[in-house]
């Protein structure tokens, strides 16, 4: 699979964000969008997941084959990705394993059909070290901790693209090397993955874009 980007042309309001973007992502692999506050990366992954418009270009996944497969224009590239912006998405009423299981059900594709919503929270609990913290309102999870039930919705469902935005934030040490690691293993298995950091991040396969310049990945 590919995700093909185009001559992308975005804009917020009246101002132009970013001009000219294009990178074809190949499976196994992740794209890291750097640059300063402002310079489009919320909105290029906003645009990539069908939230907004471009003024001009196209976002299009492309199969194994090489044949299209969906643009954002007709919603299959959103019905194949997992967004995860800077709110974590979580109920705080609801204990840790109660989230994970609302979005595995929620989110549920064809391709969780072979494991139980209960086996694929078990999954997402460990693989984010959420165990001991599964009965656990999450009201009463601080920040960092917060942020990993919220990225664990990204293990409860398979979705071959993952945009995340600025993931990191809030993470300790610990925590970013639980997420480097996720997204590693998403990567083995044939996915790929679309960053907004302003951190670098060691990863098996990556390549990196620099927005507020000539916007070709390195």
């Amino acid at each position: 699979m590919q995700l093909v980007a185009e001559n992308l042309t975005l804009e917020r309001g009246a101002r132009r964000i970013a001009n000219g973007v294009s990178f074809v992502l190949e499976s196994g692999t992740a794209l890291l969008l750097t640059g300063p506050n402002g310079s489009g990366k919320s909105t290029l992954l906003r645009a990539l997941a069908g939230y907004l418009r471009p003024s001009e270009g196209t976002v299009k996944v492309r199969g194994e084959n090489g044949a299209f497969e969906g643009s954002s224009e007709s919603g299959e590239v959103a019905e194949v990705c997992h967004f995860v912006g800077h709110l974590d998405g979580i109920k705080t009423h609801l204990t840790v394993k109660e989230n994970l299981a609302f979005w595995a059900t929620y989110l549920a594709g064809p391709a969780d059909a072979k494991q139980s919503t209960a086996h694929r929270v078990e999954d997402a609990l460990e693989q984010f070290a959420l165990d001991a913290l599964a009965e656990i309102p999450a009201g009463y999870l601080s920040a960092g901790q917060k942020r990993r039930l919220g990225l664990a919705r990204l293990a409860v469902a398979k979705r071959p693209i993952w945009l995340l935005d600025e993931p990191t934030v809030s993470l300790d040490v610990a925590s970013v090397k639980v997420l480097t690691d996720a997204i590693d293993a998403h990567l083995k298995a044939g996915g790929m993955a679309v960053i907004a950091t302003h951190l670098p991040m060691e990863l098996a396969s990556v390549r990196s874009m620099q927005l507020g310049r000539a916007q070709v990945p390195a």
